[in-house]
């Protein structure tokens, strides 16, 4: 029963992250993930510890294309790392804890994945989250650029409008920035989307596919519900609407249903999974691996915009258009920008002070 559960949440995992792949791709997905072919992968999560980093070591233990699982954080990390440790599959887990063994957990990773930092609390917008995360952030990503100036990084720490920023001016400062590289993990807002959308469509959500531009915050999340597929024609511009804000307030939704007791911690763990593997497929080889992301970009006036990415073995290798807009979309853009301008200027300052 343990083996089926373990298989099934695996393929869950893997249908998640390949519904675009056709058989025949399928196929060739199914035999990378085999031990024998697929090449050793450190990946290395820093805030392993906490509300999204347990759930997140968890579906990275489950992950066949990590050989290698260092989970960090201040404190708590042992135990989570001797309880992940006794699962089944391919990866070797090891814990550090504390500023003195950072280094350690950093060293020769592939992928590094940042979802350290508090969690929201009622009343508490992305925003104030700021000054506390983006001194962790600012931190972590310093150790990172001595330990693993190579590796991909996945940066789930809100405010992501600001933290990506953070990391981009660290990186440059020392010497390390590679745009290819880093990533804003925006992929719980397009997992929203198409949970959302599915269930007004009334369609089956494994089908479905909506790109999420913009950013991770508010009104500067804009899911693109006119190049959804499979097409709805049911869909009023009222259900639209409707839709768009409950993508942009989901977190809200989460913070207010556990009544200040956590935040999306187990969706945000999921999509920062389903992410993780997008970008370990691409470092891989596997080809035509494309998901929405928070990174450096000339598509708008922005220096940073969400979009799809096309990922490869060097990080991103395309940052792709936004394609053909509604009028509504359009406006959703043109009413997003300034807040998105002012979030990343606000983290390059706080990086630059």
């Amino acid at each position: 029963m343990r083996a089926t559960m373990l298989r099934s949440v695996e393929s869950a995992v893997r249908r998640a992250a390949s519904t675009r792949s056709s058989a025949t791709s399928t196929h060739l997905l199914r035999r990378s993930y085999s031990s024998e072919s697929t090449p050793e992968r450190k990946v290395a999560v820093l805030g392993a510890a906490g509300g999204i980093g347990q759930p997140l070591s968890l579906l990275m233990k489950l992950n066949p294309q990590v050989s290698s699982l260092s989970l960090y954080d201040i404190a708590g990390t042992p135990g989570v790392a001797a309880d992940v440790s006794h699962i089944n599959t391919r990866s070797e887990v090891k814990g550090y804890m504390g500023d003195e063994q950072l280094g350690q957990a950093l060293e020769g990773s592939d992928l590094v994945i940042i979802p350290a930092g508090v969690p929201r609390k009622p009343g508490m917008t992305r925003d104030d989250l700021f000054n506390i995360n983006a001194g962790i952030v600012k931190s972590l990503c310093e150790a990172i650029s001595k330990y693993c100036p190579n590796a991909l990084v996945n940066m789930i720490s809100n405010p992501v409008n600001s933290t990506v920023p953070i990391a981009a001016e660290v990186f440059k400062k020392a010497g390390t920035y590679d745009e290819k590289k880093l990533f804003g993990v925006t992929m719980l807002d397009v997992v929203r989307a198409k949970t959302f959308y599915a269930g007004k469509a009334k369609v089956p959500v494994d089908g479905v596919n909506v790109p999420v531009v913009g950013g991770h915050a508010g009104v500067t999340i804009l899911p693109l519900f006119s190049q959804a597929t499979p097409k709805s024609n049911d869909l009023s511009d009222e259900d639209i609407k409707a839709l768009t804000k409950r993508t942009q307030d989901g977190g809200t939704e989460v913070v207010e249903a556990k009544a200040g007791k956590g935040s999306a911690t187990l969706s945000m763990a999921y999509a920062g999974a389903i992410f993780a593997d997008a970008c370990l497929k691409g470092l891989n080889g596997v080809p035509d691996v494309v998901e929405c992301s928070f990174v450096q970009s000339s598509i708008t006036e922005l220096p940073f915009f969400a979009s799809k990415v096309r990922l490869g073995k060097n990080g991103v290798e395309e940052v792709l258009g936004l394609g053909p807009l509604s009028d509504y979309e359009k406006q959703g853009l043109e009413s997003l920008i300034p807040e998105l301008k002012a979030s990343i200027e606000k983290g390059i300052k706080f990086a630059n002070k």
